[in-house]
């Protein structure tokens, strides 16, 4: 089963995926693709880590997300990977231009053949303004089309605003 969780910034759709992850009843991986670059986003980390059940495993990969979730995931697994437009953002950054195109194909192979429970986590960032930048257009385009091409590949879509799921593909958690 695979889930991708959409929603804005404090949507509430990370608390989903932990309350979905818990009720699964299978061992968790939480993989963290943010970087502390900053005192703002270091203090949403540990936000973050501290509402996490101790049992998890917490993996902090913030490119190679398709490496690490196919040596995370198994049958008896919950994988959720939190967030996908951090990663994005991540690849859109680094100074390997090329590695961007590869990560995001290494994800979309990878994606259908994992076993287990995987949830995608990820911020629908296209519902504003065209932004003024070339590099912030270049995002929320990239991230469109990476959030077309996983919901095709999931059993489950969900968008998630105050606190609330709506079910977009698949049934309502």
């Amino acid at each position: 089963m695979r889930s991708l969780i959409l929603g804005g910034a404090r949507s509430g759709k990370s608390a989903l995926a932990e309350r979905m992850a818990i009720a699964i009843g299978v061992e968790v991986v939480y993989v963290a693709t943010a970087q502390p670059r900053d005192d703002e986003m270091a203090a949403r980390i540990a936000h973050h880590r501290a509402r996490r059940p101790i049992g998890w495993l917490s993996v902090e990969e913030p490119l190679a997300l398709a490496a690490t979730l196919r040596a995370q995931a198994r049958p008896d697994r919950c994988v959720l990977v939190d967030c996908l437009t951090l990663w994005l953002s991540n690849l859109l950054g680094d100074e390997d231009t090329k590695r961007f195109a590869h990560e995001r194909a290494a994800l979309l192979d990878a994606v259908p053949t994992l076993p287990g429970i995987l949830l995608l986590v990820s911020n629908e960032v296209g519902s504003g303004v065209v932004p003024m930048g070339e590099l912030s257009r270049r995002f929320v385009d990239e991230a469109g089309r990476l959030h077309q091409a996983l919901a095709a590949q999931c059993e489950q879509v969900l968008w998630v605003t105050a606190g609330l799921p709506l079910a977009l593909k698949g049934e309502r958690p």
